[in-house]
């Protein structure tokens, strides 16, 4: 009996650890006195109902047990249960990331939510911009992570040891930076001052810069030298291939095997383009929808394609059988100019049926690039709920725009992103940019709460011809529907700004779906009897956005391929 005590009070014991977490629970009260004690923590604000947050949990505790060592303690807070705090430190969504060093220095965190990508980043934000070394701890350094970045310059070499803490101190986001001045060190590296070495857990295990030490010449070095000959596209690393300023070659592929197989089949071409193009296998399974983006058949694979990344052009080759010397051709072709790039669009519409006019890759140059005209774009997919809930407050908004005098000055219009191929980045659904006369080259991104006054307010202020809607419909040049427009103003308030592509139709839906419903409930209750059916027919649309929001948050579906 008493052997069965113990037994059992192990057991308990045992369990008792096995759910010991190593991230910190935190409350209002206990905050920001935590976050004062230490140097550097990483803080999570979550919902309980969340889907990413569930996705993250397991990434964020062994990211915490891992940093746990190095005295970076993770922590978390409920926002359903401290909502204050939360709206203090800005959380608009969920999951937010948010990097503390004491209350005054506050960054978001940039990286995947991945384990891996979290300790990597907090590793490199612990460490100074460059760390000295010595011949004991260089071999040491070299392993702190996938890639490590060392100077070989001479102590008195002024000029290059401040131009590599400058670089140093401007990637450090990204990489980790370490210097020697022993020239001793420098020797036995293979190395002659003043040089840098790149150390890498991949490929050929390091990559040397001798030249002249400019910034822009060793920014492209460590980019070009730090990125796998044949890599791998993921959520992990789409964001730097999107970012390294070359065009990226997607392998498409469905099991391992054959990834690694093309991938050993393709790394000639990857060696000969290498600093031009780079190559990635991808997994056709989970992200096959990705093809689709780069006007590739979504069927059918292995497949390949390149995508010129600054341009967002999209150059698709034809076939499944991806031999050296085929793709080697096509890629030869590419880098002389000798293919023009696939274009994906929608038929032009033979007549524009609603203020709002719709754009169509065709038609983008002539309508969004038209330089004699202010042009608000709505970035949108079909199945984002924001853009449904959006609807009838853009719709109004361009109806401010049609009369003769001010339809010459500014266009209110929107493409089906997903369906057209258009030259901008875009991260999140919807995106809103203006386009000002006189200035196509550059589009400003409208980050407000969309509603139908701070949308005209923004095209007022930033707009080249300053045309204010607003002030000409209280002037009665414009006549609207007052009701009804104020119950799609609170659906539009509801919706937050637009996010990254993984959160846009995912993150924070619930909330923005809660908030829809309130908003029309709000609407109903202040509409007068002459205006029930409107209002009814509001509160349909609201239900209608909401169940869709529901769908684009947790059960994948067609905006998979943003997950990249």
């Amino acid at each position: 009996m008493r052997t069965f005590v113990s037994l059992a009070a192990a057991s308990i014991a045992l369990a008792g650890l096995a759910s010991a977490s190593d991230v910190h629970d935190l409350k209002a009260d206990t905050f920001k006195d935590f976050v004062s004690e230490h140097d550097l923590v990483l803080a999570e604000f979550f919902a309980p109902w969340c889907g990413h947050c569930k996705a993250l949990a397991p990434e964020y505790e062994e990211a915490a047990t891992t940093l746990k060592e190095k005295n970076i303690p993770l922590v978390k807070v409920d926002c359903t249960a401290e909502g204050d705090l939360c709206k203090e430190y800005g959380v608009e969504g969920y999951p937010t990331l948010k990097t503390f060093r004491g209350l005054d220095n506050i960054k978001p965190y940039p990286g995947a939510r991945k384990a891996p990508a979290i300790i990597s980043y907090l590793t490199k934000q612990q460490l100074p911009a460059v760390s000295l070394l010595t011949s004991d701890t260089l071999e040491e350094f070299k392993t702190t992570d996938k890639v490590v970045v060392v100077a070989y310059i001479s102590a008195d070499d002024k000029v290059s040891n401040q131009s590599y803490t400058a670089l140093a101190e401007s990637l450090r986001d990204e990489y980790i930076f370490g210097a020697s001045n022993d020239a001793a060190v420098a020797k036995a590296e293979g190395v002659k001052q003043p040089a840098l070495v790149l150390y890498k857990d991949f490929d050929e295990g390091k990559a040397t810069f001798d030249k002249k030490f400019e910034e822009e010449a060793i920014t492209k070095f460590i980019k070009t030298a730090s990125t796998p000959l044949v890599g791998e596209v993921g959520p992990e690393t789409y964001a730097s291939y999107m970012g390294a300023g070359i065009p990226l070659a997607y392998i498409f592929a469905e099991t391992p095997e054959e990834r690694t197989s093309l991938a050993e089949t393709l790394r000639p071409v990857a060696e000969k383009y290498k600093g031009q193009i780079n190559f990635a296998t991808i997994d056709a399974k989970a992200f096959g929808a990705h093809a689709g983006n780069l006007n590739l058949p979504t069927d059918k694979f292995p497949a390949f394609a390149i995508q010129e990344t600054v341009k967002n052009e999209k150059y698709p080759f034809e076939g499944t059988s991806l031999t050296e010397k085929k793709i080697g051709a096509f890629v030869k072709d590419f880098v002389g100019g000798k293919i023009s790039p696939s274009i994906k669009s929608e038929p032009i519409p033979e007549k524009q049926d609603t203020a709002v006019t719709v754009v169509v890759a065709h038609s983008y140059k002539d309508i969004v690039m038209d330089d004699s005209k202010d042009v608000l774009v709505e970035f949108y997919a079909p199945w984002c709920g924001h853009c449904k809930a959006l609807a009838p407050t853009y719709e109004k908004l361009a109806e401010l725009y049609t009369s003769k005098d001010f339809a010459s000055k500014v266009t209110v219009a929107k493409i089906d992103a997903t369906q057209n191929d258009v030259p901008e980045e875009i991260a999140g659904f919807p995106t809103i940019k203006l386009f000002p006369a006189g200035a196509k080259d550059a589009p400003i991104d409208y980050s407000g709460s969309r509603t139908f006054e701070d949308l005209a307010a923004f095209i007022r202020d930033n707009g080249k011809h300053g045309v204010d809607g607003l002030s000409a419909q209280k002037d009665g040049d414009v006549e609207m529907e007052d009701v009804s427009s104020a119950a799609s103003d609170t659906l539009a308030k509801a919706a937050p700004a637009a996010t990254t592509a993984t959160d846009s139709a995912k993150s924070g839906a619930t909330t923005a779906t809660d908030s829809a419903k309130s908003g029309a409930s709000t609407a109903k209750d202040s509409a007068k009897s002459g205006v029930k059916e409107a209002v009814k027919s509001v509160v349909s649309e609201a239900a209608a956005a909401a169940g869709t929001v529901f769908a684009d948050t947790d059960s994948g579906g067609p905006q998979e391929h943003d997950e990249l």
